[in-house]
């Protein structure tokens, strides 16, 4: 199998094989730069992380096999720069109490708006979370970067990662207080958080 790092080092040569990179993350940045800062701003953001990585290819740090720290690391600067939109995106989603949805049955429209309550609460909490917490959260539960590649991507060490990661979960469950249903967080495989 080939790694990240072999197609990277081989566009050196063959240029052509960095679409094998773009075919393997492109959603993934795409995705991951529309739940930042929104659809219209994904495919941009998402253009512009491969037009860096590929004139950049050589600054990559072939130590890793997985090119998505330094992608996303990279998407994570262009998305810093969408950082006023977000900002608003988030306000007003905050303001938002899902007031307008309302559903025939009388049990849905109360889930409805529970659920529009817990956005909103979360959404404001979100907001209010200094950058580098809420980046490091949206890299953990967006892109699915463990500590490691959060590290990676925002370079900083780890356990400033666990830090910025145990901060910004502490402040989401307490906005979240009344409607937390008292389950665990799924982990998606990947290595606790410790204090």
């Amino acid at each position: 199998m080939t790694t990240d790092s072999e197609l990277i080092r081989r566009s050196g040569e063959s240029p052509h094989a960095f679409t094998a990179l773009y075919d393997k993350y492109a959603r993934m940045i795409y995705r991951y730069a529309g739940r930042r800062a929104g659809e219209s701003a994904a495919e941009d953001v998402m253009a512009e992380t491969f037009l860096i990585a590929f004139e950049r290819r050589e600054s990559f740090d072939h130590a890793w096999e997985d090119a998505r720290p330094w992608l996303f690391g990279i998407a994570t600067n262009l998305l810093r720069k969408h950082h006023r939109t977000e900002a608003k995106m988030l306000k007003i989603m905050a303001k938002s109490s899902g007031r307008d949805a309302y559903a025939d049955s009388t049990e849905r429209i109360a889930e409805q708006l529970d659920a529009a309550a817990a956005t909103s609460a979360l959404a404001a909490a979100l907001r209010k979370l200094s950058a580098a917490d809420r980046e490091c959260i949206l890299l953990y539960a967006w892109a699915d970067l463990n500590y490691e590649g959060i590290a990676e991507a925002t370079n900083v060490p780890v356990g400033t990662v666990r830090s910025r990661l145990n901060r910004a979960r502490r402040k989401l469950k307490e906005a979240a207080g009344a409607f937390l249903n008292n389950t665990e967080e799924a982990d998606h495989g990947r290595a606790p958080a410790t204090a």
